[in-house]
């Protein structure tokens, strides 16, 4: 089965399911080994005959929807967006909850295999911590992939991923396990893991932090981008920041939210709204 074949299937595949062809464009290659591993224990010879098997079982898409799960992550993954939020927006959010009597509550979507949660973590202890030393300081990562936060809550992870981390952060968050890297324990405190599809369901907000990377706006279809947005919107908090992936843009439209001139990822919420008195500062 050649490569056009498989791609002709995706671009007719994927619209089905919300999803965006040119999301799926680098990644292909790799959906489409487990489609044809699929198809092979189906007895199913080729992309047509496999569109004709879809069309008498609907109950497949669920499973070329799993199929179209691509976990790609490491730590410090974008080391500039980490820089912005442990100098600048960590220590706005602790000012704020400190203000407000309250905690500071992150929230990591599409959280994989934890890199990105114990990467905030870590930014949060080394760099903000200090500024409010009495502040909570809590994340939730949520993933559609129980394997994948089975390992993140394991914590424990190869060499190859940690790359990006400054061997000073190596010594300090982890500790050595044979072959793998360990998060200790006080980088692992007041962390969560939920199986959720953003999707379907959110976890209970609000959060001053929401972190949205390669996931929503690049893999979902522009209409179920909006939808999407639309509802991670509710879970922030008046002033809250969302994070997006490196070569990602909001849908047109978003004017509630404003890009940070420090990092084009990195965007402020303020909504015009009477319960956001600062939505104009």
């Amino acid at each position: 089965m050649k490569d056009e074949h498989c791609v002709a299937f995706l671009q007719w595949a994927l619209p089905h399911l919300e999803l965006h062809w040119p999301g799926f464009r680098k990644v292909r290659r790799q959906v489409c080994r487990r489609l044809k591993r699929r198809m092979s224990e189906l007895g199913v010879p080729g992309f047509s005959d496999y569109r004709d098997y879809i069309a008498d079982h609907p109950e497949e898409w669920s499973v070329i929807d799993a199929f179209c799960y691509i976990t790609i992550s490491r730590f410090l993954r974008d080391k500039n967006v980490f820089r912005v939020l442990g100098d600048v927006i960590l220590p706005e959010a602790a000012q704020r909850a400190a203000a407000e009597g309250r905690d500071v509550r992150c929230w990591s979507a599409g959280c994989a295999s934890g890199e990105e949660v114990y990467s905030l973590k870590i930014a949060w202890e080394r760099l903000a911590r200090a500024r409010a030393p009495d502040i909570c300081f809590s994340i939730i990562g949520t993933d559609i992939d129980e394997t994948v936060l089975r390992r993140a809550e394991t914590g424990c992870y190869e060499r190859s991923t940690l790359r990006e981390l400054p061997v000073e952060s190596l010594n300090e968050c982890f500790v050595r396990k044979g072959e793998s890297y360990c998060v200790r324990r006080e980088f692992r405190d007041n962390i969560s893991f939920q199986l959720q599809d953003i999707r379907e369901v959110l976890p209970v907000g609000p959060f001053d932090l929401i972190l949205c990377r390669n996931l929503v706006f690049t893999y979902f279809a522009r209409s179920l981008q909006e939808r999407t947005l639309e509802r991670i919107a509710t879970c922030l908090q008046c002033r809250g920041v969302l994070v997006i992936g490196a070569h990602e843009t909001l849908p047109a439209g978003a004017v509630d939210f404003r890009p940070e001139l420090e990092c084009r990822e990195i965007f402020r919420w303020l909504p015009v709204r009477p319960e956001c008195p600062m939505d104009r500062g």
